[in-house]
């Protein structure tokens, strides 16, 4: 009988991101959890279908929202964010050994929440007469996925506490684009999605600042030097201060970053 972690490795390994909504939407209730297994990365991780084609971000063209056709790209795009989510919930899963249980569980709890995000996204789409895939996309979230692989502190640091955080920053002008083009659905799962992510990096949080304690380490610091040893982005835009106060960014933090941004 696999293990909840071996699990989530297979899971990870398939090559539609459907697929991988399915399993963790039919998520076996009763496997053990082996906190101290570790396995060799296999090939092929992530799994990823041959479509959407995947393109430097750069050579990803912005798309307004006053088409039905632009406002598929911004939803496909979204869409896409949330497939690389999953990946980055069971990989964080997975590949760390020695931590305790229930950081295994959260990330299992967030894996199974983007997989609902992706099939939300995902429907809305067909509803506007495209199918995930129909438009390029780029494999920004993963790259740092990369990065990090051999070093969970500097995964915490960067993509919770970084990627996934300017998400939060970036929903309401998400979700006002999707309004003013008479999307009152699409702007609809932009809230539930919002409201999921906050619970996602606070859970990232919660692990960083467990791990410094453990370390003897200062956080401020380490997220610092950790942004900088992997190259992680600045914020982009306005911080959604009220999100990052709920999902656990101190005032400390919140003044570092708009220092920075």
């Amino acid at each position: 009988m696999p293990c909840l972690r071996s699990h989530a490795l297979s899971v990870i390994l398939m090559r539609s991101a459907g697929e991988k909504a399915q399993a963790l939407t039919n998520w076996p209730v009763r496997l053990p959890l082996d906190t101290q297994a570790s396995w060799a990365e296999p090939p092929g991780l992530p799994g990823r279908a041959e479509r959407p084609r995947l393109r430097p971000p750069q050579q990803v063209p912005m798309r307004g929202v006053g088409s039905v056709q632009g406002r598929a790209g911004l939803i496909h795009a979204l869409t896409h964010i949330e497939a690389n989510a999953m990946d980055l919930a069971l990989d964080a899963l997975w590949r760390f050994p020695g931590m305790p249980e229930a950081y295994y569980r959260d990330w299992l709890k967030v894996a199974q929440e983007e997989a609902l995000h992706f099939e939300l996204l995902r429907q809305h789409l067909q509803a506007l007469g495209y199918h995930y895939g129909d438009f390029d996309a780029h494999e920004g979230l993963w790259d740092m996925a990369r990065r990090t692989q051999g070093d969970l502190l500097g995964r915490l640091a960067v993509v919770p506490r970084v990627l996934e955080a300017r998400g939060l920053d970036a929903s309401p002008a998400v979700r006002y684009k999707l309004l003013s083009a008479g999307d009152r659905a699409g702007a609809q799962i932009v809230d539930l999605i919002l409201r999921d992510e906050i619970g996602h990096v606070a859970i990232g949080n919660r692990w960083f600042g467990w791990l410094c304690k453990e370390r003897g380490l200062d956080p401020l610091t380490q997220q610092r030097q950790l942004m900088q040893r992997y190259g992680a982005p600045q914020p982009k835009g306005p911080l959604n201060k009220a999100a990052r106060r709920a999902a656990g960014f101190s005032e400390d933090e919140l003044a570092e970053l708009e220092r920075t941004h």
